[in-house]
């Protein structure tokens, strides 16, 4: 589906081979095989207590041993961590929106104890910390809810999120009595917010997850603590369908009381290594345990975890597969989309039936009172420093709600799930006769199956983080299913470095059995009497096969490509991606079946949503999710729009600029009031005003897309930065803490930092959506001020440092400063090799090579 380049397979026959193919790549034609004939066993009842599962409109959530239910439905979500008290409220709402058009169906977030309770018994639920209030927008935006309640988090929070009054006074996650009488007030407070947003009262609330990779054991902790923590829970009302546990690292809970979840990570930014890491297991098949390697507990495990005695009885779900990484301070990992969408296939085809991810939106830490910092760092006794302010993470949504590239990537897969997941949840997972043994096997194919019958999926990854992988050449796949053996592709082809794809196996598309197709499902519009419309998107490079049963093909009438029979088989080949009409299969007395196979290109392109009255398809390169009926499109850098929709809207769209009101308050800070907010979750606040007309202009067609364009006035944002003050030497960096490795400089060695003043004319910024401050540096650490305050922190990685105006506009009318700590040559860190700095022969280096301004304009749509 998705990969390096736009060739990273190709066809065995009349193409030459990939260059550069690894010592050991097979020569001769090989054949993949696997055994999928064995039955599929009816899946177990679950052991899990659940709360309530009924909503008043009778609506039912449940669970198997195997997979989660929707009114008693096969259930296969997609779920994403966006913390709200890392984010402005006013950005809520449409953050939620992006992460609904991004083909999330349930957020989650922490509830952090140390910025609702700093002092004891203050408790602030008000401005960025309005946990009512984020539910119900959620809510409005058609997701679901887990809330992750703690009272430990972890989050690269300060002592895991448990305030300092506490940490200071008594042992924690235990049932020592005097932390849990304060459990206790911090759940009812919790249970309070919730208050009529829980599913058995109508709400959007599903689930609770209580502690956060807890290990622990010993008297009055272990499962005992986490059954104590539920108790608690309960008595504060928050009776909810599922409650859950991180079942990584060992996790100790009291089974049939939570189910655990899962998760699993490109690389490990926690780690000590100042090298890169082996292989990890998250890009291996897993067909004897849920869990993918190291996941930066911070507590260690004396013994094998609930988890893995539990794993017949429960289903597998993810919470915490890593969308990103964060930054930290001795290991500063940078993945690329591809390192993280790759994770895809491996997990849904080692049997996950809950794809979590964590995080999927960035953020920024809140500042706490007296403006101390509320972030992981060795000087309170953590394991990790972590930046002060930002909690970028390299997530698919940006702090400031830019798209990035790994969305693109990450969304044709959910969309896959949303419209086929039910059919994947109840299939089981079949190992291939021969599978790497360990995850630094380069050579041998990855590569399992899920199937039902004579029902399934394929699912293949050759990505490996950082590492080439053996270009499988010449491959076919054989799979024997009960009732027939299927070997596709037709024709060999070679599966290159970097390739990862899902390719179905006997499909039903409303009625029409579709064999096998060399190119992955994502979606399926049904139109009622016009017919179903299946859409799916060719894997980078090889050629499209769509194989039918050979009784079919006076039905069908090909748009491109040659439709032959032969061996029982209608097999259509040399199908053109695009975004017309594939193929479209007639049948007497039902209504049509058309086939789209857009280019890998298109695929990443392409978001589903209700428009207009009814669920369309939307092409566009640039970040699209509908709010209020509208269509709404954020552009960063250019000013013109281009978009594609199908079906054809019915009427004549109209177009407006977006008003949005900039902050007249400085970011991150305590909320600016302390009146309670209304109940409504309608808040003016979160919608953009309606700006300008603009001119839509039709563009014709785009295959079956009806396709518009748009063009808003160009707007070249300037800025200035002059040096200020010179870096001095820095101080040797200290192995330490506990990790035994780099710690971050102390407060007092910033007095080393070079300084630069960066002048942004606020007026330039009025009537756009947002506008992104990029600071391209190199150093250790950069930190962007207002006067004193601290508006953002970066470590230096080689990844890009964005800063989004609209937030600190407040700020402008004074010239902003960008503090950089010099690196130096001998920093026992890790960095990435293509950013690691040409010290020129000098012991260090600290420069502000480049500030620009990153105008984002934003279009609305309205059908």
């Amino acid at each position: 589906m998705a990969g390096h380049t736009p060739s990273l397979l190709r066809r065995h026959a009349g193409a030459a081979l990939i260059a550069g193919v690894l010592a050991g790549a097979a020569s001769a034609d090989t054949m993949l095989s696997i055994d999928a004939s064995a039955a599929t066993p009816a899946p177990k009842a679950a052991a899990l207590h659940m709360g309530s599962s009924v909503a008043p409109n009778g609506d039912r959530l449940g669970a198997n041993a195997r997979y989660l239910t929707r009114n008693g439905a096969p259930w296969l979500p997609v779920m994403g961590e966006f913390h709200y008290s890392r984010t402005p409220a006013s950005q809520w709402e449409a953050e939620l929106r992006k992460m609904k058009a991004a083909g999330i169906d349930i957020v989650t977030s922490y509830v952090m104890w140390n910025h609702h309770e700093e002092v004891a018994g203050k408790f602030d639920w008000q401005g960025n910390r309005d946990l009512r209030r984020y539910v119900q927008l959620a809510a409005k935006a058609g997701l679901d809810v887990v809330v992750r309640v703690g009272p430990w988090a972890h989050a690269e929070v300060r002592y895991g999120g448990v305030p300092d009054w506490v940490v200071n006074a008594m042992p924690t996650r235990s049932n020592d009595p005097q932390y849990m009488a304060l459990v206790e007030k911090l759940y009812a407070q919790i249970g309070a917010q919730l208050k009529g947003q829980l599913w058995k009262d109508g709400g959007r609330v599903i689930g609770i997850q209580l502690e956060n990779e807890y290990n622990i054991d010993g008297p009055g902790q272990g499962a005992a603590h986490i059954a104590a923590l539920k108790k608690l829970a309960l008595k504060a009302g928050m009776d909810v369908p599922y409650y859950t546990v991180t079942g990584w690292d060992g996790t100790i809970y009291p089974s049939g009381e939570v189910t655990p979840v899962f998760g699993g990570y490109p690389d490990e930014p926690w780690g000590t290594s100042t090298r890169e890491l082996p292989p990890k297991e998250t890009y291996a098949f897993r067909f004897d345990t849920r869990v993918s390697g190291d996941l930066g507990a911070q507590t260690a495990a004396h013994a094998p975890g609930t988890a893995e005695t539990d794993k017949d009885v429960t289903p597998f779900l993810g919470a915490e597969y890593g969308a990103g990484l964060p930054f930290m301070y001795r290991r500063r990992t940078v993945v690329s989309a591809d390192d993280i969408a790759s994770m895809l296939p491996v997990q849904l085809g080692s049997g996950v039936n809950l794809m979590g991810y964590y995080m999927f939106h960035g953020g920024r830490n809140p500042t706490g009172l007296g403006g101390t910092s509320m972030e992981e760092s060795t000087l309170s006794g953590g394991y990790n420093d972590t930046t002060m302010i930002s909690y970028d993470f390299q997530a698919p949504l940006g702090p400031d709600g830019q798209q990035r590239k790994v969305l693109e990537k990450l969304r044709p897969f959910h969309l896959f799930l949303h419209d086929f997941g039910s059919r994947l949840a109840p299939m089981t997972v079949r190992k291939p006769d021969a599978s790497p043994a360990t995850p630094d096997d380069l050579k041998t194919a990855r590569f399992a199956v899920r199937s039902e019958g004579d029902r399934g999926f394929l699912f293949v990854n050759n990505h490996v983080r950082q590492y080439p992988m053996a270009a499988q050449q010449a491959t076919q796949f054989s799979v024997k299913l009960p009732g027939q053996t299927i070997t596709l592709p037709a024709t060999p082809v070679d599966i290159a470095d970097g390739a990862y794809f899902i390719w179905p196996l006997n499909l039903d598309l409303d009625g029409v059995n579709l064999a096998y197709a060399t190119a992955q499902p994502l979606a399926l519009l049904d139109q009622g009497k016009a017919g179903v419309v299946a859409v799916f998107g060719a894997s980078a490079g090889v050629p499209v096969e769509l194989a039918f049963d050979a009784a079919l093909a006076p039905q069908i009438r090909a748009g491109s490509g040659q439709l032959a029979v032969a061996d029982g088989r209608a097999l259509l080949s040399g199908v053109q991606p695009g975004a017309g009409a594939a193929l479209t299969v007639q049948r007497a007395g039902k209504r049509p079946l058309t086939i789209v196979v857009l280019t890998a290109e298109q695929s990443q392109q392409l978001s589903v949503a209700e428009l207009g009255g009814q669920r369309r398809l939307i092409l566009s390169g640039q970040q699209a999710y509908v709010a209020d009926g509208a269509l709404q499109i954020r552009s960063a850098g250019s000013n013109k729009f281009r978009f594609a929709v199908y079906p054809a809207l019915s009427g004549k769209p109209t177009a407006s600029t977006a008003s949005p009101a900039w902050s007249t308050a400085a970011p991150g800070g305590r909320s600016a009031s302390a009146t309670a907010r209304p109940e409504s979750a309608t808040d003016s606040q979160s919608k953009p005003a309606a700006g300008e007309r603009v001119t839509l202009r039709a563009a014709g067609n785009d295959g079956m897309f009806q396709t518009f364009e748009a063009e808003l006035p160009v707007r070249d944002l300037k800025a200035t930065f002059t040096p200020t003050r010179a870096a001095q030497e820095a101080a040797p960096i200290v192995i330490g803490g506990g990790a035994k490795a780099a710690v971050q400089p102390l407060p007092e060695n910033f007095k080393a930092a070079g300084a630069w003043q960066i002048n942004v004319p606020r007026e330039q910024l009025r009537g756009l959506d947002d506008a992104l401050l990029q600071i391209d540096f190199v150093g250790d650490i950069g930190r962007l001020y207002s006067g004193t305050r601290m508006l953002d922190d970066w470590y230096y990685s080689g990844y890009q440092w964005q800063f989004g105006l609209r937030q600190a506009s407040a700020l402008l009318d004074q010239p902003l400063t960008v503090s950089v700590l010099p690196l130096r040559a001998d920093a026992p860190i890790y960095l990435p090799k293509e950013a690691r700095p040409d010290f020129a022969g000098k012991a260090q280096i600290a420069a502000v090579r480049s500030v620009s301004v990153i105008p984002v304009y934003q279009l609305r749509v309205t059908p």
